[in-house]
């Protein structure tokens, strides 16, 4: 084992990643009457409360499901938390006590959950019931569960999403917050959760703001509420909390170990209990390998060694079954292996050139069900389309998907774009609003770090360049260099006309980024689709171009002639004058069309086409493929 420099700063990072940050607050340990504390972090100001880090592979956890119907209350003018001076409420005076009125019909008690209407959970709200189809603010959800107490055990609840402002209750107390609509979060209960019933209290707000992230204007739907599951998980008193296990960035490529399949692997871990000070043996049993460290005081280990894995890709996705132990916990996970990087503009996949046949996706359900995407089912129909379509590449677009959705795309050996919604316009000069998209980068490689097929995270999409937005998203970028060192990063930037049938890039931006990635529209809010045919482009970066966005809209069987809008006819000129377009782009390594399914979008208003959806789909919102389908389908066959 060499235990290197490099191997000591990721033990540092094990311990800090995910510390107490601007959009994350537990309420453990603090008085339940204290509300002072939580006002406080309501605009990002950490509290006192434990160090906080996200829990890894919670589906290799027990535990239980609180899936299901849960009672909700709309809430628009937040009665359940502030007084009628606006201001906040004790536990016991907000919905979080969970009172009943028909338990003591002598006090005045002005909601009750018990009679309260119901909302599936994982689901949004605006498709559930056509009241709330438009609705921003607060609802309230409420579930009752019984649980067994063990002595030894810790308890925390789990929530795979939700959108976009969240407080969680316990028995009457508060137990936390977070913010930010699409990565998870979860709260210590231990010391809270009864033996026998208790009664979960949830507050969700999804108005937008101009300083959250996105911001108040986004071209897809604020879909409300607990979108993704939630779970209660039981672990011993100390536990794995988080562990990674990957490649390194450098190999020794011209070695005779490395042209033997020998590659360098890198492996972290952290416990987190009174007992931090463990062996924690990993063991890869097809490989017939096992490497045992000694965590510190603060319970976190790193080591690097070599390996001998088959590689994963697109064509082989191999993942193997790897456990970790320690002296007092186990955790089992499916991990593939697999080395990105750039070379000029090419970019290498396991060392050899791959062009990145791809499709942007948005995680909204197939066949006219609606709402978010959130289980391995609904996430099957829209990959399974991408690989009819003939991808090997998907960029998931504008935020972090369902953990579902990426391990499933690992498995069809599908690469990965992953991006945060820093997204148009964000507030660049607000400490807080950098310090909300700082934290929900963090959320998303802390989740993701170990799946195979992620290659790119992404930090902003469409953004204005000035210096205010040139600092908020070099910082980005340093840290998500700081937390992982082994993918691209990039952004998706905007093209520039410098005339005489010429485009490129222009943007400072792409200097710091590893590919040359942006959305271009040419033919579409760029002129008619003949304009692709006079459109030639170049380059002053040596980096692979990357397009991220191009498409057209078009509504299903809508026909006419081919230069009217939102006809078929269009959308199929469009694709096939784009990609020839396409074809003349100087170190092109890939391309995600706009998009493969038509998404519900409230910017989308012409009745009787749009009707409150975005019509670039290959495949529309009802699962019908539009002609376009196979004019991309193709391109792809012969790439």
């Amino acid at each position: 084992m060499i235990k290197s420099l490099k191997c000591m700063k990721r033990n540092f990072f094990l311990a800090t990643v995910l510390l107490p940050s601007a959009f994350f607050w537990s309420g453990e340990g603090l008085d339940a009457q204290d509300n002072s504390q939580i006002e406080r972090n309501s605009k990002g100001v950490t509290s006192e409360a434990e160090p906080y880090a996200l829990i890894m592979n919670t589906q290799a956890r027990d535990g239980y499901s609180l899936d299901g119907v849960w009672n909700c209350l709309v809430d628009p003018y937040e009665t359940g938390y502030y007084s009628y001076r606006m201001t906040p409420n004790n536990d016991a005076a907000t919905f979080f006590a969970d009172k009943s009125f028909h338990a003591d019909r002598t006090d005045l008690v002005e909601y009750d959950f018990d009679t309260a209407p119901t909302l599936r959970v994982p689901g949004d709200w605006n498709t559930q019931n056509d009241k709330l189809y438009y609705y921003e603010g607060t609802i309230w959800y409420r579930r009752k569960f019984n649980h067994r107490r063990i002595p030894g055990q810790r308890v925390f609840l789990y929530f795979e999403g939700a959108n976009y402002e969240t407080i969680v209750g316990l028995n009457g107390r508060k137990a936390g917050r977070h913010v930010g609509g699409f990565t998870p979060f979860d709260f210590e209960v231990t010391d809270r959760i009864a033996d026998g019933e208790n009664s979960v209290v949830v507050k969700v707000d999804n108005r937008r703001k101009p300083e959250g992230v996105p911001t108040i204007n986004a071209d897809w739907w604020n879909y409300g509420g607990l979108t993704r599951s939630v779970k209660v998980l039981c672990v011993p008193e100390t536990f794995i909390r988080d562990y990674e296990l990957q490649l390194t960035k450098e190999q020794e490529r011209d070695t005779r170990a490395y042209r033997r399949g020998l590659r360098r692997a890198r492996f972290s871990v952290r416990l987190d209990g009174s007992h931090p000070e463990q062996s924690v043996t990993l063991a890869i049993a097809e490989l017939n390998f096992r490497q045992t460290v000694r965590t510190g005081p603060d319970g976190t280990a790193c080591a690097e060694f070599s390996i001998s894995p088959e590689l994963w890709s697109p064509e082989s996705p191999k993942l193997y079954d790897v456990e970790i132990s320690s002296e007092t916990d186990t955790v089992r996970d499916r991990i593939g292996f697999r080395t990105v990087r750039t070379e000029g503009t090419k970019l290498l996949l396991n060392d050899r050139p791959i062009f990145c046949k791809g499709i942007s996706i948005h995680e909204e359900a197939a066949y006219g069900l609606g709402g978010r995407a959130w289980c391995r089912e609904q996430d099957r129909v829209l990959l399974d389309w991408a690989k009819e379509l003939g991808c090997n590449f998907v960029r998931l677009a504008h935020y972090p998907h369902n953990e579902a959705m990426i391990r499933l795309a690992e498995e069809m050996g599908l690469l990965v774009w992953s991006e945060i919604p820093v997204y148009w316009t964000i507030n660049w000069d607000n400490a807080e609003t950098y310090a909300n998209a700082e934290n929900q980068l963090e959320e998303m490689i802390a989740r993701d770090r170990n799946r195979a097929n992620i290659i790119i995270w992404s930090v902003a999409n469409e953004t204005p360049r000035s210096p205010e937005r040139l600092s908020f998203l070099r910082r980005l970028i340093d840290r998500t260099r700081e937390l992982d060192d082994t993918r691209l990063i990039s952004s998706a930037m905007e093209k520039a006309d410098i005339g005489g049938g010429m485009m490129t890039l222009n943007d400072e931006l792409a200097e710091y980024t590893d590919l040359l990635s942006f959305n271009e529209y040419v033919g579409w809010y760029d002129g008619d689709s003949k304009k692709c045919d006079r459109v030639n482009w170049t380059f002053s970066y040596d980096k692979p171009v990357f397009i991220s966005e191009f498409g057209a809209g078009a509504l299903y069987n809508r026909h006419g002639r081919p230069d009217e809008r939102f006809t078929e006819e269009y959308m199929t000129d469009f694709y096939e004058r784009s990609l020839r377009m396409l074809d003349r782009i100087p170190g092109l390594c890939g391309c995600t069309p706009w998009v493969l399914k038509d998404f519900r979008s409230p910017k989308r208003m012409l009745t009787g086409i749009q009707d409150d959806y975005n019509r670039k789909g290959l495949v529309s919102d009802r699962g019908q493929k539009k002609n376009a389908f196979e004019v991309v389908q193709k391109w792809y066959s012969e790439k």
